[in-house]
């Protein structure tokens, strides 16, 4: 089955590199591009809030109505948890770093992003951005694992507790009924009520074995 087009949102006024951008995003190692445009940072936020399908953004760092860097800001001020790729006309590693610190996954100059160069650097930012999730999400797994761990540890630590007491107190009442000198019948049931206190005694150290395992 042939996977979903990539939608990608480009956010620059920039008609002729609107239409560059258009030519270079077409299909690209088996996948296919959609190239949503919008001209202004305030549009680029209204698309976003009410498509949740846009995969990527690219945003020239000067537009009409804001800087690349208060767009990427904006978006991750709102939780938006799309990737950035910040576009510039001339080098500026200053702007670069900034971007970086804001959100930006990447840093390209528009004349360097050539028909192979812009989607291949999308692609791999995608497979980037979704190996860092499932990091992410592998953690919190493990987080969450050991937490129930710990909290079944306290419980039986808990529950060993509450059983413990009386047990030793029926035993040591078992044992002194026992070297009474009692009717066979009596006897019996004594004895009967020390091995259900024995196998009680049992469980639970096998319980507080299970708790004390790592």
């Amino acid at each position: 089955m042939s996977q979903a087009p990539i939608n990608v949102l480009l956010v620059d006024d920039d008609i002729t590199y609107a239409k560059l951008t258009q030519q270079h995003l077409t299909t690209f190692m088996g996948r296919r591009f959609n190239l949503l445009w919008k001209q202004a940072g305030n549009a680029a936020l209204e698309e976003l809030e009410r498509n949740k399908k846009v995969d990527i953004v690219l945003t020239e760092s000067h537009l009409p109505d804001m800087s690349g860097l208060e767009l990427t800001r904006g978006i991750r001020e709102r939780n938006i948890a799309v990737p950035i790729i910040f576009l510039t006309s001339e080098k500026d590693f200053r702007l670069a770093i900034e971007a970086m610190k804001t959100g930006a996954e990447e840093y390209l100059i528009k004349k360097e992003t050539t028909d192979t160069i812009l989607p291949r650097t999308i692609l791999n930012i995608l497979d980037r951005v979704e190996l860092k999730r499932k990091i992410a999400e592998a953690e919190r797994n493990r987080v969450i694992a050991e937490r129930r761990t710990e909290a079944i540890r306290e419980l039986i630590v808990a529950i060993s507790h509450e059983f413990n007491n009386p047990l030793t107190a029926m035993k040591l009442t078992a044992d002194a009924i026992a070297r009474q000198q009692l009717p066979e019948q009596q006897q019996q049931l004594v004895s009967q009520i020390s091995e259900m206190i024995n196998l009680i005694e049992g469980k639970i150290r096998k319980l507080q074995n299970l708790g004390e395992s790592k």
